[in-house]
């Protein structure tokens, strides 16, 4: 197993990854803004359920697959690109209720962290990330690699919870002022679906 150096390296490498906002960050805050404190912790869930897969899969060497096969990213990349399209359309495109005290629609919980969950899991820029990430903090000396990098990536997991929620959480706080106001609320939505479709041209840009 990794000493505790390394994890302290690993800890300190990882945090200041988290701390720079990026996709998942950018989806957790556009939904804990739009649907509430709640909506952005159960998003923050699904995304890293989503990091699940990618440590598993980077740890039994799937990730590989995808840094190798040009068109096995592409196909995941493209999957990825449609659901963030789909999900900023319908943003843009949803309609707000009659009166301007209205409630926000809610939304299923199950629903918010599974829509989490196949963001994460649609980005293979996430899968090689880890895949190059982990095995730089493991040791084939200190014993099998594969165990290591489970261990590293819980504790990224662990991070990503607690940097992810802390912005869910005044992201959502920043905006429960705004949500109460219909036209305020249409603004978010708009704003909410724009990021979508912006992190489906960020991801169709990137290259493998």
């Amino acid at each position: 197993m990794p000493d505790l150096t390394t994890l302290a390296l690993f800890s300190a490498a990882t945090l200041a990854i988290l701390l720079v906002p990026g996709p998942a960050v950018l989806f957790v805050v556009t939904r804990s803004v739009a649907q509430g404190r709640a909506a952005g912790l159960v998003s923050v869930l699904g995304v890293h359920a989503g990091s699940v897969v990618h440590v598993v899969a980077a740890t039994l060497g799937i990730s590989a697959v995808l840094a190798a096969s040009a068109t096995a990213f592409t196909i995941v990349k493209y999957a990825g690109v449609a659901y963030l399209v789909w999900l900023g359309v319908r943003k843009l495109l949803s309609k707000p209720p009659a009166e301007e005290t209205a409630e926000p629609p809610v939304q299923s919980k199950r629903r918010m962290f599974w829509e989490g969950f196949v963001v994460n899991v649609l980005n293979p820029k996430t899968a090689i990330f880890f895949l190059a990430f982990l095995p730089q903090f493991t040791d084939p000396a200190a014993g099998a690699v594969a165990p290591q990098m489970l261990l590293l990536g819980l504790l990224w997991m662990v991070l990503g919870l607690a940097s992810d929620g802390t912005y869910a959480l005044l992201s959502s706080a920043l905006a429960t002022r705004v949500r109460r106001s219909l036209r305020a609320r249409r603004r978010i939505d708009i704003g909410s679906g724009l990021v979508y479709l912006g992190l489906a041209a960020w991801l169709t840009g990137e290259k493998a």
